[in-house]
């Protein structure tokens, strides 16, 4: 049997990622995966958003993939090609790119580290207890870790066999999706007809044609045959083109569902594991990325006892509601897809008021993941916001914020240490250094300048603050003003989690008591809130 601290299952993109993230913080981790190689059968996912280059750029690894993608500066909304150039980012642009090279450039970062993959071994199970997890495979491969993450996607073995309900809505319609290669040339572009929309496009290799047809009756079996692409074609446009040596293909419908926990004691999940919903807006793969950069550090603090074990209850109480939005957004995207009269008649009207700038602007943050703001109490419009990427100078020269969190380590960023801003100011910065003393092991301290207010995504300008202190995952936890520590209790917040009584305060919260590791882990279960209405 092999031993590690973590284990996850799944060497897909959410996989990927959060063993990186988590053999960055020093955890020994090992990935066990049911595909011989990382290669992938057909494009699947098809891009990057924004936020979620800012996350990989948070890593240092941002540039691999725009290098290897193609970029667009506009997102299509319901036939409007919303501008994003004038977004607050130095990403402001979407990066095509398949899930083939993805993988391929996450599992070569991962590869970097060491992290051991365990290929070709499919998880049949698994039992916890107390110390631990043992998985299984089906080839008799056994494996002990400290904690177990499912990425194992949406038929996730390790979801069922801890027993998480998969709660949301049964599909109304599906799709065709296929790869192949073609004797006439098709007709490229987009299509729409009384059952939906269908689109034809060039792939990389010049004679192979990436399909998408909108089926005239739901059909729910993922392995149609390459017949029934033909007759789909001969139904949109009169002819299948000659298409033959499919190369993939499959059968997606509208069925959208969520784990009603994403965690049961021991055990994670994370990606498709814990959502699924149909890729109209290429986000899956996205919020899986994010999903695993925000639970990377917590349960590498948790597993280290840097941090007690309740620490990991925050990561449902953050993704889980990122998620449900995604899954209402989507809904709301097929429903605007409707081929009758009516609905046709709205999406002008919807197509029309996302023209206009606030809209826009709304519109383009959310389907990005920019405009994400975490629960972290009330108080500055920063706080609980990603920090942005700006360029600020410091005493080894200029930076981007970003550098600082390379390392994925946490970063309180003080300002105003040596210019002429308000008096108030410089206290609070002061009064941040001599707080954060105990924990400098954990938690760095950069002193920077940066002149002018924060431009943050669907907020809009904010003054600049005197400290913030940002979270391994780039999101602020904690401001300093002029006037004091940003965040203000609410009445119903749990005092053991007050996050407006100052700095420490706030530091105990996320990285744990300074000087000793905390007690033996009491292992819990977040709790587990009703289902979602069902169709």
């Amino acid at each position: 049997m092999t031993r590690h601290q973590v284990v996850i299952v799944g060497a897909g993109p959410t996989g990927l990622m959060l063993a990186g993230e988590l053999a960055l913080a020093g955890i020994d981790v090992a990935i066990v995966e049911r595909r011989p190689d990382q290669e992938l059968a057909g494009m699947r996912a098809g891009g990057l958003h924004m936020r979620t280059i800012e996350v990989l750029d948070q890593r240092g690894i941002g540039e691999r993939f725009v290098a290897q993608g193609q970029r667009h500066p506009a997102l299509h909304f319901h036939g409007a090609f919303l501008d994003m150039t004038d977004v607050p980012t130095r990403r402001n642009y979407f990066v095509a790119l398949s899930q083939n090279h993805i993988e391929r450039t996450l599992a070569a970062w991962v590869g970097e580290r060491g992290v051991p993959i365990w290929r070709g071994r499919e998880v049949v199970g698994f039992a916890q207890d107390d110390a631990g997890v043992d998985v299984d495979a089906a080839d008799g491969f056994r494996a002990r870790a400290d904690y177990l993450v499912g990425c194992d996607g949406a038929r996730s073995v390790v979801r069922k066999e801890a027993g998480i309900a998969f709660a949301g809505w049964e599909p109304t319609k599906s799709w065709l999706i296929a790869e192949a290669r073609w004797t006439r040339e098709p007709e490229w572009g987009v299509r729409h007809d009384a059952y939906g929309t269908h689109a034809l496009g060039r792939m990389e290799q010049s004679d192979q044609v990436r399909i998408v047809l909108s089926e005239r009756e739901l059909t729910d079996d993922r392995n149609p045959t390459l017949d029934e692409v033909r007759r789909g074609l001969v139904s949109v446009y009169g002819t299948d083109f000659g298409i033959h040596d499919s190369v993939w293909m499959s059968r997606f419908t509208d069925r959208c569902r969520q784990a009603v926990a994403y965690r049961d004691r021991r055990v994670l999940l994370a990606g498709d594991a814990a959502h699924i919903h149909p890729p109209l807006g290429g986000q899956g793969l996205n919020i899986g990325l994010q999903d695993a950069v925000n639970l990377g550090w917590k349960l590498a603090q948790v597993v280290e006892r840097t941090s007690p074990d309740e620490l990991l209850d925050s990561y449902h109480a953050e993704r889980h509601p990122v998620a449900a939005r995604v899954l209402r957004d989507t809904m709301a995207d097929v429903a605007l897809q409707r081929p009758d009269e009516q609905t046709r008649a709205l999406v002008k009207i919807v197509s029309e008021l996302a023209r206009m700038d606030e809209p826009r602007r709304h519109i383009v943050a959310a389907r990005s993941g920019l405009d994400i703001r975490y629960d972290l109490g009330d108080g500055h419009p920063l706080l609980g916001r990603r920090v942005p990427d700006l360029a600020v100078d410091t005493r080894d020269g200029p930076r981007r914020i970003f550098d600082f969190l390379h390392g994925g380590r946490p970063v309180l960023l003080v300002f105003g240490g040596s210019d002429d801003r308000d008096v108030t100011s410089r206290i609070v910065a002061g009064e941040a250094f001599a707080e954060i003393a105990p924990w400098t092991d954990r938690v760095p301290v950069v002193t920077a300048e940066y002149a002018g207010p924060w431009d943050l995504p669907a907020v809009g300008a904010v003054a600049s603050p005197a400290a913030v202190l940002v979270r391994p995952d780039g999101y602020v936890a904690w401001v300093g003003e002029g006037q004091g520590p940003a965040a203000k209790p609410r009445p119903d917040q749990n005092p053991q989690r007050n996050l407006g009584h100052g700095l420490s305060a706030v530091l105990i919260e996320w990285f744990g008591p300074h000087g000793r590791v905390v007690a033996p882990m009491r292992v819990g279960s977040c709790d587990r809130p009703s289902e979602p209405p069902r169709s």
